[in-house]
């Protein structure tokens, strides 16, 4: 083979993974990372009537907890719920207040709605994702892993989510919260071993920003795709599928309790 012929291989190899480098980042930001403050705040998803006794569970955050990518629609907060239904006799109500492509500062801005204040003050188990479109920022991370900027952006979240986890217990100071942390969709990419030590890096400061309040729960899906992301993950490869949201829902659920008219 000559010189000339294995030249052009290696160029049309280079140029093809590097279109896919930037396919899979358009995608992402045309797809799912929009702004969430341009878009209109969608109507509360709600099942059941809150009755006396009765529990209450609010969704919030991102696209996650949309469930984005669950081609049945459910994503990981309808298997916490189905848990629940076969763990208690009570009257549930459910709330899906998550808005697709939400970064912290949007999700402090929605806090401090009235609406949302008064779905709040009534719940029992708060579920939240937030934070991966904040490090992710539209895919521009995969094209700038300087330790400064990915330094700089961490610092932003904890001081965000501190407020975030302040307002949420200024209006409801008994609920349970269940922040579900960071996994690494890109850990099978050239930069995967980076990616990932930046995840785990992210996923330590929000833990350490719950510890400091009560009842607020950081549950680690890390481990849950470390292994095998591939087989977890929808046709975008950023959020999970079926199979990836029902372990994440696993996971949260079996660090749930019920303390009122449990079986």
């Amino acid at each position: 083979m000559s010189k000339r012929i294995i030249t052009m291989i290696v160029s049309i190899c280079t140029a093809t993974t590097l279109l896919w480098t930037v396919g899979l980042i358009i995608t992402i930001q045309d797809q799912f990372f929009y702004e969430a403050s341009s878009i209109k705040q969608p109507e509360p998803t709600t099942s059941n009537i809150k009755q006396n006794n009765g529990l209450s569970i609010v969704a919030l955050g991102d696209s996650l907890t949309r469930g984005t990518g669950d081609e049945t629609g459910k994503g990981y907060v309808g298997y916490v719920v189905d848990d629940l239904k076969k763990r208690t006799n009570q009257h549930m109500q459910f709330t899906n207040l998550a808005i697709k492509g939400q970064r912290s500062p949007q999700l402090i801005n929605q806090l401090k709605q009235k609406e949302v204040q008064r779905q709040l003050k009534e719940a029992d188990i708060i579920l939240m994702t937030i934070g991966g479109n904040d490090l992710f920022r539209g895919g521009e991370a995969l094209r700038d892993l300087s330790h400064a900027q990915i330094e700089k952006e961490k610092k932003k979240f904890v001081e965000q989510l501190h407020t975030i986890f302040q307002l949420i217990r200024t209006v409801n100071d008994d609920a349970t919260v269940f922040y579900i942390a960071l996994y690494n969709p890109f850990n099978d990419l050239d930069n995967g071993k980076e990616t990932s030590a930046i995840v785990r890096s992210w996923n330590y400061a929000a833990s350490e920003v719950a510890a400091d309040y009560k009842s607020i729960i950081c549950v680690p899906t890390y481990d849950l795709f470390e292994l095998q992301v591939n087989d977890y993950l929808y046709t975008d490869k950023f959020h999970p599928n079926k199979e990836g949201y029902k372990r994440i829902g696993e996971r949260v659920a079996s660090l749930t309790t019920l303390t009122k008219g449990e079986k």
